[in-house]
């Protein structure tokens, strides 16, 4: 149990650590060309996207099987 807890709490730290990590870096797209050595880490439009598709097919599963 603790090694699952640890697991779970390293990855919510690595998530955070990267998260502010980005957002302290210089943005690409408001900077033009300059700024590719500055680039991101995560792609965190796409991953906004991402985790929006998972919740929706979530809960439309979750709406099939609880009408049977």
């Amino acid at each position: 149990m603790q090694t699952f807890f640890g697991m779970i709490l390293g990855a919510l730290l690595l998530i955070g650590g990267v998260y502010v990590y980005d957002s302290m870096q210089t943005s690409s797209v408001a900077n033009g060309q300059v700024a590719q050595t500055s680039r991101t880490i995560v792609n965190w439009d796409v991953a906004q996207h991402d985790w929006d598709t998972l919740k929706a097919r979530a809960r439309e599963e979750w709406t099939k099987v609880a009408s049977k």
